[in-house]
Formats: C-alpha cells, structure tokens, sequence
C-alpha cells in the first residue's frame, strides 16, 4: 500500500470577507510553490454576507458596513477555487449561520462548521467551535434568531456550555489514560485561556501591551476551551479574533498505559487580512486516506444523537449532567454499537452531500447597504435532511417555529418565473480577470508565512514578577509537516 500524500493547508485567521483576496493570494502561492492547496480553513468573523439584508445582522456599527465579496461565491458568480471549511466567529452574517446550527453549505465548496462539529477529510478529523466567550451566556439555551430581540445580535455568536460538552464527549474516561489525538485539528475563534503560558509571553505583550490584565486574571481568551484542548490534544489548534499572530507548543502528560511521549499540541493564532499583517500561514499534514471530500465523522454523529436532549430554545440557564448527577447519563462518548448505528442511519455512506441551496436572494447590483430591510429567517433544506436522517431535532426548526409572521420562503423555493432577476454584468470592468496583484487593495496587502513556525518554549518567568514553575525543555519545532 503506498504512502497517503501530504495535503497542503492554508490556514487564515479572521477573513472578515475578504475572499476574493484570499483566493486571489493562495493563486499567486501556488503558481510560486508549484503545488495546489487541498483545503483552505478559515478561523471565524467569515462574514457570509448574502446581500445587503444581511448587514443588518453583523454586529458592527453601521459605518463599517461593507459587503465585501462573499455574495459573489454565494450567487454562484464565482465558485472557491479550493475546498473551504470555516468557523464563526464575533463579527458574522449572524442570521444566515443560524440557518445551519449543525453545520452546511455555505455557498458551493464553501463548508460553514456551525455552532460545533467533527468532519473529516483526507482521513483526518477537524473539529469547530465557533463564536467567543461571555459567561452571562454560557449556560444559555439558543434562542437567537431573526429578527433579532434587543441584545440577542451579540448573544447568538457566544459559545454555549452544550456544544463545548459534546466536543468534550469525543474522549471518554476509559481511553483518557491512553495517548489518544481525538482530533488533528481544531478551529475555534477566541484563545483558550491560559495558553499563552505555553509560549513567549513577552513578545505578545509587546505587540499588545494591554492583554496583560487579562492573561493575569486568565480572561483572555475561554477559560473553558483549554480543558478541551488537554482532553481531546488535537495535533493542531488554531485560532484568531485577537488579531495578531501568536505561536504555543503545549505538552500532554504521558498516561499510565503509554510506551512514548505523546505529541505536543501545536496552537497557532492569525491575524486578520490587511496590509502587512501575519494572517496566513501554509502548513502540510500527512493524508491518512485518499478521499478528498468533506465526510461526517461518525463518532460526532453518535454524539450529537446522544445529546439530542440537551438541544433546547431556551433563554434560561441549562445545566449539563456532570459526574454524580443521579439517574442521568453523563458521559455521552459513544459505544461502538452507537457509532454502528449512526452508520446506518447513513447507510455507511459518509460523504456529505453537495446540496448547497440559496435561501436568501442573492445580493442585486445597485442594492444600497443601508436602504434594504434585514434579510428574514429561512428554513433551510441542508438542516432539514441531515436533522432528518440522524433522528434528531433541528434547530433551525425550533427556532422557524418560534416566530412564523418573520420567516421568508426559501429563494431556492420560489417559482423560476418569480424569481429576482439578478443583472447581466458581463462587460463590467471588475469581471476582467486580472492577476492578483492588481486587484484593487491587494498589492502588498499581505504578510504571508510559507516557512516552519518556531514553537520555542516559553521563558521561565512569566508577565508576573513572581517565577513561575519550570516546564520540560521544549525543542523548536516546525508546523511545517507532520508525517
């Protein structure tokens, strides 16, 4: 059997919808390396922006509204020249994510994680977390959705306890003693917290002099994620939202039954793409199989059926089960008959299917950012088939539900002869291809990082004048390939 190939990543921090220029930078990548990229992964504030309505579901100030170029992918106008998957983050086209909770479609080869979620490619698992932390709405249940209630705009983009549990529930008590990489990669868009003492402290607080209070107070970034990142040590975590690019080499402890070290886990935060900014960073990882397509992992699909109850439109608090919680399971990492089963509820065919739909019309020349009424909430067909086929609730039905008089008919289910007629612009000028270079805003805009990232260890004392507690010798190392 000959040996998988190595699939070459690109890994972007925030795009804030700047697609054109990210496409538009991995082409003149390309034809300077001379290979293809396999997948591009994006760390949240995507900004899925489908036409002007959706601006008024961006938490942002007015002033900043920008539509950017995402609409064009969307439209089917222009088609992502590589398979993309992404995660939300705190400055997104909120309403359209919250169409696709359990992930879909965002446009044609443009893959939206949702509010949590495990999918493979190549072999290789990648988990998503989108959103930031607020601990006023941590223990929340979803409720969030077009048109939105005073305050629910920002709250809908805040990670819930539920979604950390289930990608908590990816290892269990039992395989935790054994050195277990649950994850390749993981996405998410703020910092675990605490993981800037895995690497040079120093350095970042000279470039943000005032993330000091917060590392010391251990605010910066999820207190709640870092728990996550020692349970499941993905080889790689990335992230962003702190706009600056910040590199960390955390250790795992041996467990009791392992005959080696296990691997490091590489974190590696971007910045977002404006001039002369470390937002993208190239790396190649080892396939593990030959097929490249986006799959379902099957083990995330057992989970999300175990905890279909915790699933819940509630503005209230939710508890979830913990250990000693009495007559109630807890530990929801599945058996090896529960995984079975999901198989079969997807006929042992993984593969996710290519059934992007438009829900909302697409955006029209001439459309003004701040003269279109907000976009509605749709149902869309991606969250209705997969929610169907597992078996368990949708919550994009739950949320339809909860306000009909606000809903919209899906674009995609409106009568060709009804359709919004979108303009012939063939003969405009920004339809003439060009090289990147001479995009309007591209030329020099960015910083690109091709070469080996150090992980060098942290320096024995800390941003406190107290020492802190010495850690094993950390060798530099490269995020450059892992066999």
């Amino acid at each position: 059997m000959s040996t998988p190939p190595l699939l070459n990543i690109a890994v972007v921090g925030c795009s804030h919808g700047e697609m054109d220029a990210i496409y538009g930078t991995l082409n003149e990548l390309e034809k300077e390396k001379g290979y293809k990229f396999d997948l591009l992964l994006c760390c949240g504030d995507f900004q899925a922006l489908r036409n002007c309505g959706d601006l008024r579901h961006m938490h942002c100030p007015e002033k900043f509204w920008n539509l950017k170029t995402f609409y064009k992918y969307y439209s089917g106008e222009k088609e992502a020249p590589v398979l993309t998957i992404f995660i939300g983050g705190n400055h997104e086209s909120t309403g359209y994510l919250k169409e696709l909770p359990n992930g879909g479609w965002a446009a044609k080869n443009i893959y939206f994680m949702g509010h949590s979620n495990v999918i493979q490619f190549a072999g290789l698992r990648i988990g998503g977390l989108s959103g930031i932390f607020k601990s006023v709405d941590y223990d929340r249940g979803y409720f969030e959705r077009p048109p939105f209630a005073k305050g629910a705009i920002v709250s809908a983009y805040h990670v819930r306890n539920v979604d950390v549990l289930r990608l908590k529930n990816l290892t269990s008590d039992s395989t935790s003693k054994t050195r277990v990489n649950a994850l390749d990669i993981m996405l998410s868009h703020d910092w675990p917290s605490g993981v800037t003492d895995h690497g040079d402290v120093n350095k970042l607080l000279a470039m943000k002099p005032y993330f000091r209070e917060d590392i010391q107070n251990c605010k910066l970034g999820n207190p709640n994620t870092m728990n996550l990142l020692y349970a499941t040590r993905p080889n790689y975590w990335f992230s962003a939202h702190l706009h600056c690019k910040f590199a960390a080499l955390v250790t795992h402890k041996k467990g009791e039954e392992d005959k080696n070290s296990p691997e490091p886990t590489r974190f590696l935060a971007l910045d977002k793409p404006i001039r002369c900014r470390e937002f993208l960073q190239t790396i190649r990882i080892r396939a593990k199989n030959d097929r490249f397509q986006l799959e379902y992992d099957p083990t995330w699909l057992a989970i999300l059926k175990n905890t279909d109850h915790l699933t819940k439109v509630s503005t209230g608090r939710e508890a979830m089960p913990g250990k000693g919680t009495h007559g109630e399971r807890w530990n929801f990492f599945p058996t090896e008959e529960e995984v079975q089963e999901a198989l079969q509820l997807f006929g042992n065919d993984l593969k996710i299917p290519e059934n992007f739909k438009m829900t909302a019309p697409p955006h029209r020349e001439g459309e003004q950012e701040g003269n279109v009424a907000a976009t509605p909430y749709y149902l869309n067909p991606q969250s209705t088939e997969f929610c169907s086929k597992l078996g368990i609730k949708s919550l994009n039905k739950l949320l339809f539900d909860m306000q009909p008089d606000a809903n919209g008919t899906p674009y995609c289910d409106i009568p060709e002869t009804e359709e919004i007629a979108i303009p012939n612009d063939d003969d405009a000028e920004e339809d003439v291809e060009r090289p990147v270079g001479e995009l309007e805003g591209v030329e020099g805009l960015f910083s690109i990082d091709t070469d080996p990232t150090g992980f060098a260890p942290p320096p024995i004392r800390g941003i406190s004048d107290q020492p802190e507690a010495k850690r094993p010798k950390m060798e530099e190392d490269s995020i450059e390939t892992i066999d």
